[in-house]
Order: C-alpha cells, then structure tokens, then sequence
C-alpha cells in the first residue's frame, strides 16, 4: 500500500506522514529530505548550485543512502551522516534550485520509486508524491495551512535548534519557496485530482493525524 502526503513547505507533512507510518506499521520516505541531501552534497562541492549538469555530476559521483531508523529519515552521504545538516536555513533556501532540475528530479523520482518497490507499505511525503511519483497511489492527502501559520512553525522549529530568524523573513521565504515550487515546468505543487485536502491551520498535529487514519478506515472497509 502507497499512501502520499503531498503540499507546500511547514505546512506539516514530514511529521504528519512519520506518524501516519508509525500508527499503521509502514515505512516512512521523506522525499524532501533527498532534495536536502543533494543540495548540500552540491554546496560542499561547490558547484554552481543553478548548473544542471554539475549538479548531475554531483548526484552520480556521490554516494547517498537514506533510511527510516525508527521512523526517523537517516541521510547519509559518502557514509556520513548529514541528517541534522540537511535542516540548516541556507539548505533549505537552495533546494529550491534542485527542485526546479527537470533531469535532477527525474532521477530522484527514480529513487524514490525504488525506495517504495523495496517496502511493504509506505507514507511517502513531498510536492508531487500523488501527481508525479505515485500517480496510482493507493490513497492521497494533500496537506495545507495558511502562511501565518506554516511561518510560525518554522520559527519554532528554527528556535529550538537554536536559530532565531524574524517572523517577517520566514514569512518571504515561504511565499518565494510557495511561488517557485507552483510554478516550475516539471512537478510543479499541487494536489491530485483524487487527493483529499486537509487545512492543518486550526488543528493538531494529533487530530491532523487521527483525522487522516480515519479517511484510512474508511478507505479500506
């Protein structure tokens, strides 16, 4: 069984889709986080972060190696564990440029189809998980919030690791990601035709979950 959890930055797909996996014994594919680790493998390198073909360089010289431990996506590149890494903001404000690599992603799809082959049942989260990736999923939800709230929550997740950025940046930067991630040509954000919204704004991350495990009830009565 393939279940994907699609939508836009903080808007609480990662956790949600660990949990998710957690509650019903699958496997949990953080599809983001594969986006990340080539990011920073290119950063390292020092490449031109907006050249497909150094980053496809990159992506074919480098070793990557994800895992779920525990329901946690471990990265690894070259052997090294770059889990914690791959969170740093200036990552996270490049992957924009990976994402936007129509052959970059193509080869990324390709992982994460053989990632999934090799599992029993999967929640596989990102933006185009239910269009692209796993276009016959068994079910799909798409996860949105508003913006005020998806920047609060990146605030707070900044916080506790210690980084303190303005409510006001954070809130740019969602709304550039936003914009790019809808409007690329290959894989652009947005839900499948038969996927199920659901507004995370107003709700827990708890309820957002039991509120998902019931549509799989449902599902598969």
């Amino acid at each position: 069984m393939i279940i994907t959890l699609d939508g836009p930055s903080a808007s609480g797909k990662s956790t949600i889709a660990r949990l998710l996996a957690r509650r019903i014994g699958a496997s949990f594919l953080d599809t983001g986080a594969m986006y990340r680790a080539v990011t920073l493998a290119a950063m390292q390198t020092g490449v031109d972060i907006e050249d497909e073909q150094a980053i496809l360089k990159v992506l074919a010289e480098k070793d990557f190696d994800f895992a779920d431990i525990g329901g946690r996506m471990v990265v690894r590149i070259d052997g090294s564990d770059v889990t914690k890494a791959i969170r740093r903001p200036e990552v996270t404000a490049n992957a924009r440029y990976i994402a936007s690599c129509p052959e970059v992603r193509k080869r990324l799809v390709q992982m994460q189809r053989r990632y999934a082959s090799e599992e029993k049942n999967i929640v596989t989260e990102g933006r185009d998980q239910g269009t692209i990736v796993f276009p016959d999923a068994d079910v799909k939800f798409y996860l949105t919030a508003s913006i005020e709230e998806r920047a609060r929550r990146r605030q707070e997740e900044l916080s506790t690791s210690g980084k303190e950025v303005s409510l006001k940046e954070i809130r740019e930067a969602i709304r550039s990601r936003d914009e790019s991630d809808q409007s690329r040509s290959v894989g652009p954000l947005k839900a499948a035709d038969d996927a199920i919204v659901v507004d995370t704004t107003n709700i827990s991350i708890e309820q957002v979950v039991d509120k998902l495990f019931g549509f799989l009830d449902i599902t598969n009565r």
